[in-house]
């Protein structure tokens, strides 16, 4: 195993202590490894670092560089442990957070504030995408996740449950109709999804269970934000979480069809976890987590 640290840390103390004897003393070693480990150093280098006499030992030009910039080097060291160690008290660095576009826009971004009232010194990086993303490949610390959780070693916090609904605006039902069963689906444009499945395909409760229906439409896209715009704009019917369409639905833009066929779709915060979780992630969570709850019990 390469231990150059320690070597340089053995040769400073030979340089300081004067003598063989005295470093090996000191570092609770025998004057013969000493020994040994200087001989390794010079090998290594190819340079004598050190004049030995039966007296005194003496530095070399080649010695005292290493003396005085290895010591620099090994200040530096240990201020940059230091640094690392108040760290994990004292949450800062970098933190990369992943989550869908409308849970992030609306749910994350006006939080962020407050927190970094709390922790100035976490540099959010903050990736908004519908798409999942992989924490291990992408080096994402926290992804919030909407839908069913797959099998993995990742460690799940439970946010919340987010209720699916069928939405449209006014002006695309007076052209089109109010659509009464989940048959007369068939009849309208369904905004839907380019991701996760190869077709279009609404969960739909009917008759107690939630069964995949497919749909047909104008409209693939790979973001929710992007249909709750469509929706809005009179396209066509759109399947959405009831957070991400509660101010559109209050304003009148959007309505509710079908309201007895809605799914609903349980939203967790997955990160690496284990023993050494940094302080940042950790702090980032336990800010964000209730507020996020409250966030989705105030409902659609």
């Amino acid at each position: 195993m390469d231990n150059r640290i320690g070597e340089l840390q053995v040769f400073l103390r030979v340089a300081e202590a004067g003598s063989f004897s005295e470093a090996a003393r000191q570092l609770l070693m025998t004057p013969s490894t000493i020994s040994r480990l200087i001989a390794r150093i010079e090998a290594r280098l190819g340079v004598k670092l050190i004049e030995r006499s039966t007296r005194h030992l003496a530095l070399t030009d080649e010695g005292r560089l290493l003396y005085e910039r290895g010591g620099a080097l090994l200040a530096d060291f240990d201020a940059f442990e230091r640094e690392l160690a108040q760290g994990a008290g004292t949450p800062g660095g970098t933190l990369r957070v992943n989550a869908s576009v409308p849970f992030g826009t609306l749910a994350l971004e006006p939080l962020l504030p407050e927190f970094w009232e709390a922790y100035p010194r976490v540099l959010v990086d903050l990736s908004l995408s519908d798409e999942l993303v992989d924490l291990y490949m992408d080096r994402t610390d926290i992804a919030f996740r909407v839908g069913a959780l797959t099998e993995s070693s990742l460690i799940a916090r439970r946010i919340g449950v987010a209720r699916r609904k069928i939405v449209a605006s006014p002006a695309y039902l007076a052209r089109h109709g109010t659509p009464r069963s989940i048959a007369e689906l068939d009849g309208h444009n369904c905004l839907a999804f380019n991701f996760r499945r190869t077709a279009p395909v609404w969960p739909i409760r009917e008759g107690g269970r939630i069964l995949d229906r497919m749909v047909t439409g104008t409209l693939l896209a790979n973001n929710g934000e992007t249909v709750r715009r469509l929706a809005v704009a009179g396209a066509g019917l759109a399947r959405l979480g009831d957070f991400h369409v509660r101010d559109d639905m209050a304003a009148g833009r959007l309505v509710e069809v079908l309201p007895d066929s809605g799914d609903e779709e349980e939203i967790h915060a997955l990160y690496l976890g284990g023993p050494l979780l940094p302080q940042r992630v950790r702090a980032f969570l336990d800010f964000m987590v209730p507020r996020l709850q409250a966030f989705l019990r105030r409902g659609g």
